[in-house]
C-alpha cells in the first residue's frame, strides 16, 4: 500500500467491552478481539496458526531446497549494489549473511564501476542494534543541501512505518552530540538549512488525523527542545496528513513548501517564505517532484488550466520557483512533457541542470533528458536503452551530470547504466549475474477483453515449448490501485523457485494502476472498482481460453491493495483458481477506515460514511462475503504483526472466519518487518519459500 506520510493510529479494543450489536443494528463482529494488534489473546492465536501452517508447508519435501535457493539469491555477494549520489560519492545500503540488519557504505564513482568496488562502512546497523538493544530496520537517509554532510537517518524498530529520525555526520561517521533527534512516530521532516528543520509529528498526545498522521508543522532549530519548536501551520484532524517538503537544485535554488492532504490523491500546497505561509495555485491532484535551473517540476494527475494555458493530466509541467513567493496565485506553468494515450510518466529525476523523465509506452520503459533553453523552451533527447524493458531512474547527481538508470526484464538480469545527462549518452555500469536459467523461457505481451470491452494488456512468461493443453501451473499477479504501475521486473526468486520448475508467470496491467496515466487509475475509483476486478477475471479467463492453463492449475498472488484484489477474486470467482496467495491485505472493507492508516485511503476505496459507497464496499468486501458451504480454494493468507500501515487485523479476521465456517485455509504472520515479508533477508526468503511451496502443492501436484 502506498504511503503518503507516517504516525501510528493506536487501536485499543477490549473484547469484554464490545457491544452485542453495532450502531446499525447488525450483529457485532465476533473477531474484533483479533484487532488488538499485540494483545496476549490475539498473539496466542497467531502463534497457534503459525505452528499449523509451518507444520504443513515446512514439512513439504520441497521446502528446504526452495528456502535454500531463496536465501542464496537474497544474500548473494554479487548482487548489484544500488547506489545514490551523496557529497560526491556513491552510497549503498547492503545486507547479507554477515550483515543481517545491514551496513551503510560508500565508494567513489570510479571504484563503483569496477568489478570489485572498495567500500568504506559508514554505519553498521547490526552493531548499533546490539548496542541499543533494538531491531533497527533501515528506512533511508535525507542529507542537507548543499554540503550533503549532515543526514537525517530514518530507523524503524522492527520495520514499522513509525520510526525514529536521527541526525548523522558523514565526516565523522557518528551521531553528533548536538544532532537532531526525533523520537519514534509517523512523522515528516524537511531540511530548510543545515541547522533548521520543518517537522510534522504528534507534538501532543492525540494531535493526529483520523488516518493517524500529523497535521501540525513546526520549525525546529538545532539545540532547541522539541517543546520549544515554533508552529508555522496547523491543518485539521479531518485532513489525511500535513507535512513539509523542500527541494534544491545544483544552482543553489531552493523551494520550501507544505502539503495538506485533503484526500489521499488531493493536496493543497503552501509556500514557506520569510513572510510566512502562502497558499499556491497548484492543482489538487499534482505532485511537486524536483527543482532544476530554478524551475519547480510538477507531475500532474489532473489538467492544469491557468489563463490560456492548458496542460493535460499525466503531464510533467514546470514553473519558475521564484513565483511561489512573488505570485503564488499565478504560477505561469509550461508543459515539459505531455504523454500520448498509451504513455505514462513513472518518475522524474534531476542532475545539476537537466531533467530526466522516466516514460512508459504500452508498459515498456524509456528515459528522456530534458534541457531548458535560454528562451525558456524545453527540448528533449532520449537515452539509448534496450527496447521492451522496464526502466527506472535509480538516482541522479544533483551536483554533476551523472545518473544511474536501472534496466530489467522478466528474463533479462537487472543492469545499472551510467548516463551523462549533459551529453545524453549512456553505458552499462553493472550487470547482475543470471540468477536462474532463462534459456528455456520466453515473454509475450497479450490482451484480454474485459466485461465492458476494454482491452487489458498482460505479460506471460512461459516455457518456449509450452503445451497449450491447460495443464501449465500458472501464477497470475496484479496490483490494480493507487495509480501504481505493474511493469516487468527481474526476480531471481520467481525464476529459480517457479520458472525453473516449469511454472508460468503472468503480470496483468489492470485498471486502477498508472500504466496508461491518471485515466487508467480513475476508471476504477470508489464505486467503479468492480471494473478492476472484472479486468483481472478477464485476464484469467483469457489464459484459460488460450489453454495456457486451467482453473485446476491457476493460482493468483497479490499484496496490500493487491491482497484486497486477491480476496475479492477468491470470493467472486472461486471456480477460477486453485491457489490464492493473499499478502499483507485489506479484507474487511467495512472497517478498513478504523484500522491503522485506513482512513487515508477513502479517496481510493470510498467511505462507509457515504451510503452508496458503503453499499458498494459491502458488496465486494472479502471478509463480509465469505459464505459457508462454498467450495473456495485453500488460500495462503499472510501478514506481519508490525504492519502499522494496513495492519494484520484484516488477515487475522479473514482466517478466523474461514476457520469458524470449516473452510480450508493457511494463515501465517511474520512477527517483524512492517508492511512487507520480514525485517531481514532471511525472514523474507523464508516467506518466499512458504509461498512457492504452497503454489507447488496446489498447482503442480
Amino acid at each position: 500500500m502506498p504511503r503518503r506520510s507516517s504516525v501510528l493510529l493506536l487501536l485499543s479494543l477490549a473484547v469484554t467491552r464490545l457491544p452485542a450489536q453495532t450502531q446499525s443494528g447488525a450483529p457485532a463482529d465476533p473477531y474484533l478481539w483479533l484487532e488488538d494488534q499485540r494483545g496476549a489473546r490475539a498473539m496466542g492465536w497467531v502463534t497457534a496458526e503459525n505452528a499449523k501452517t509451518t507444520g504443513v508447508l515446512e514439512k513439504d519435501p520441497r521446502f528446504a531446497s526452495l528456502y535454500r535457493d531463496a536465501l542464496a539469491i537474497a544474500q548473494a555477494s554479487d548482487r548489484i549494489p544500488n547506489a545514490r549520489f551523496i557529497g560526491g560519492q556513491l552510497y549503498n545500503f547492503w545486507q547479507d549473511s554477515a550483515h543481517v540488519r545491514g551496513i551503510w557504505r560508500r565508494t567513489t564513482l570510479a571504484s563503483y564501476r569496477t568489478a570489485s568496488p572498495q567500500w568504506t562502512t559508514v554505519l553498521d546497523l547490526d552493531s548499533l542494534a546490539r548496542a541499543e538493544k533494538a531491531n533497527w530496520v533501515w528506512e533511508g537517509a535525507d542529507c542537507a543541501e548543499p554540503a550533503e554532510r549532515r543526514c537525517l537517518l530514518t530507523l524503524s524498530d522492527g520495520g514499522e512505518d513509525a520510526a525514529t529520525i536521527r541526525e548523522f555526520d558523514l565526516e565523522t561517521r557518528s551521531f553528533p552530540k548536538n544532532g537532531f533527534l526525533l523520537p519514534k512516530g509517523k512523522q515528516n521532516v524537511a531540511w530548510v538549512g543545515e541547522d533548521t528543520l520543518l517537522v510534522s509529528r504528534e507534538w501532543n498526545k492525540g494531535e493526529l488525523t483520523a488516518s493517524g498522521y500529523p497535521y501540525i508543522v513546526k520549525r525546529l532549530v538545532r539545540g532547541q527542545p522539541l517543546a520549544n519548536a515554533v508552529e508555522i501551520y496547523r491543518g485539521t484532524p479531518k485532513d489525511v496528513s500535513v507535512g513539509p517538503a523542500s527541494a534544491d537544485d545544483g544552482s543553489g535554488h531552493r523551494a520550501v513548501y507544505l502539503y495538506r492532504g485533503v484526500s489521499f490523491f488531493e493536496n493543497e500546497y503552501y509556500n514557506v517564505g520569510p513572510r510566512g505561509v502562502t497558499k499556491l495555485a497548484l492543482p489538487l491532484k499534482s505532485s511537486p517532484a524536483a527543482i532544476v535551473d530554478g524551475q519547480l517540476i510538477v507531475r500532474l494527475s489532473e489538467p492544469w488550466n491557468e489563463g490560456a494555458t492548458h496542460i493535460r493530466a499525466g503531464s510533467v509541467a514546470a514553473f519558475d520557483a521564484a513565483r511561489m513567493a512573488s505570485s503564488p496565485t499565478h504560477l505561469a506553468p509550461v508543459a515539459v512533457f505531455e504523454p500520448g494515450p498509451r504513455e505514462s510518466v513513472e518518475g522524474v529525476s534531476v542532475t545539476r541542470d537537466r531533467l530526466i523523465v522516466n516514460v512508459y509506452e504500452n508498459v515498456r520503459g524509456r528515459a528522456v533528458v530534458f534541457t531548458r533553453g535560454a528562451n525558456g523552451a524545453w527540448t528533449s533527447t532520449s537515452l539509448s536503452l534496450p527496447d521492451n524493458m522496464a526502466v527506472s531512474i535509480g538516482d541522479a547527481n544533483l551536483h554533476g551530470d551523472e545518473a544511474l538508470v536501472n534496466v530489467a526484464g522478466f528474463l533479462t538480469p537487472s543492469s545499472v547504466w551510467l548516463a551523462d545527462s549533459h551529453a545524453a549518452s549512456i553505458a552499462v555500469a553493472k550487470t547482475l549475474r543470471a540468477q536462474f536459467d532463462a534459456s528455456r523461457d520466453t515473454v509475450e505481451q497479450r490482451e484480454a477483453t474485459s466485461k465492458d470491452g476494454t482491452k487489458v494488456p498482460y505479460f506471460v512468461v512461459h516455457p518456449k515449448a509450452m503445451n497449450l493443453d491447460g495443464s501449465n501451473p500458472t501464477i497470475l499477479n496484479a496490483y490494480g490501485g493507487f495509480e501504481v504501475s505493474s511493469v516487468p521486473f527481474y526476480s531471481g526468486t520467481v525464476g529459480k523457485l517457479w520458472l525453473e520448475h516449469g511454472g508460468v508467470f503472468v503480470l496483468a496491467n489492470i485498471r486502477g494502476g498508472g500504466e496508461f496515466g491518471p485515466a487508467w487509475h480513475e476508471a476504477g475509483l470508489k464505486t467503479h472498482r468492480q471494473l478492476i476486478y472484472d479486468d483481472f477475471a478477464a485476464v484469467a479467463e483469457d489464459l484459460i481460453a488460450r489453454k495456457i492453463t486451467s482453473p485446476r492449475h491457476l493460482g493468483i498472488m497479490g499484496g496490500s491493495n493487491g491482497g484486497l484484489l486477491m480476496g475479492v477474486e477468491m470470493t467472486q470467482h472461486p471456480e477460477l483458481w486453485n491457489a490464492v496467495d493473499i499478502q499483507v491485505p485489506l479484507l474487511d472493507m467495512l472497517r478498513y477506515e478504523q484500522i491503522d492508516a485506513g482512513a487515508s485511503w477513502a479517496g481510493e476505496y470510498g467511505s462507509v460514511s457515504v451510503p452508496a459507497e458503503r453499499a458498494f464496499l459491502a458488496s465486494i468486501s472479502p471478509y463480509q462475503n465469505l459464505k459457508a458451504g462454498v467450495k473456495y480454494p485453500e488460500p495462503l493468507v499472510w501478514t506481519t504483526t508490525k504492519d502499522d500501515r494496513v495492519g494484520p487485523q484484516h488477515a487475522r479476521k479473514f482466517a478466523a472466519k474461514m476457520s469458524a465456517m470449516g473452510l480450508p485455509y493457511l494463515f501465517y504472520e511474520v512477527i517483524e518487518g512492517g508492511h512487507g515479508a520480514g525485517a531481514n533477508l532471511a525472514e523474507k526468503a523464508h516467506t518466499s519459500a512458504l509461498e512457492f511451496v504452497y503454489f507447488a502443492r496446489h498447482l503442480m501436484n
